[in-house]
């Protein structure tokens, strides 16, 4: 697959590789991340979930584990999960699909800007592709962006 540029949308960290973390408790996670590592706070989403940037990376925090907040059900407590931003994600989802991956959730459109799809690997592990749709004001869908 062939690596393009990816459109900004507001609503999305601009990092392509992007690991969800899940926590019991999000703010307590974010404040000690930042105070801690030295990452900022870039979205609020609610009390359940925040993006944190460093440098050009990201993370994003989530409440409890992560299969629970993407819709999956729980496998042994998975409290990690990593996001790739991807241009085409149709393209993505077939060769992830015709290719083995055992899909978790086929590709949606989200009001946040985004048309994503979940996959599980060979070896258990989570991973969300997603792709910029259209850039969306967070406080459009009930995100508080903190910084920009």
């Amino acid at each position: 697959m062939k690596e393009e540029a990816l459109p900004t949308n507001r609503s999305m960290p601009t990092s392509t590789v992007i690991p969800v973390l899940g926590y019991p408790d999000v703010q307590e996670a974010v404040d000690w991340l930042c105070r801690v590592f030295g990452f900022t706070e870039r979205l609020r989403i609610g009390r359940h979930r925040s993006q944190l940037s460093y440098g050009e990376g990201a993370v994003v925090v989530t409440e409890g584990s992560v299969t629970a907040a993407i819709g999956v059900l729980p496998k042994l407590g998975l409290r990690h999960s990593v996001m790739v931003r991807v241009v085409d994600i149709d393209s993505h989802y077939e060769q992830a699909r015709s290719s083995g991956a055992i899909i978790v959730n086929q590709p949606v459109d989200y009001p946040y800007g985004e048309r994503q799809y979940t996959a599980e690997d060979h070896g258990g592990h989570i991973w969300t592709f997603s792709q910029t749709i259209k850039d969306v004001n967070p406080e459009d869908w009930g995100g508080t962006l903190v910084e920009e």
